[in-house]
């Protein structure tokens, strides 16, 4: 069984992703996590590509960009990726993101809880 050090979110946050004169492409994001993602592709990357990539988290806010990605790991339709390198505020956003999703299991339990 493989230990995490950060809770992975499923989520399907739409994604482009390239990396100079080597690959680009978009995919669905999944697997969430402080750390990295996992993206759900057709596109075909090889392990210790450095990627940018733009994540769309919502429809009202601009893309989430993310300066420097390495792809750790890959199988047939979709690869593992660690974030290297944000802007102070690409960060600011993914910890934003990631404790709102850590939050909506304990508000969807409060909001079907009785009225008070």
């Amino acid at each position: 069984m493989e230990n995490r050090k950060d809770p992975r979110f499923p989520v399907q946050f739409r994604s482009s992703f390239s990396s100079t004169n080597i690959v680009s492409g978009v995919g669905i994001l999944g697997d969430l996590s402080i750390r990295g993602c996992r993206v759900f592709s057709v596109t075909h990357v090889h392990p210790g590509t450095e990627i940018e990539m733009r994540i769309e988290v919502s429809d009202d806010e601009p893309p989430l960009q993310v300066k420097k990605a390495v792809i750790r790991w890959c199988r047939d339709d979709f690869f593992g990726l660690e974030f290297v390198d944000l802007t102070p505020d690409g960060w600011a956003r993914l910890q934003h993101v990631v404790k709102e999703l850590d939050a909506q299991p304990y508000e969807r339990e409060n909001q079907t809880g009785e009225e008070s």
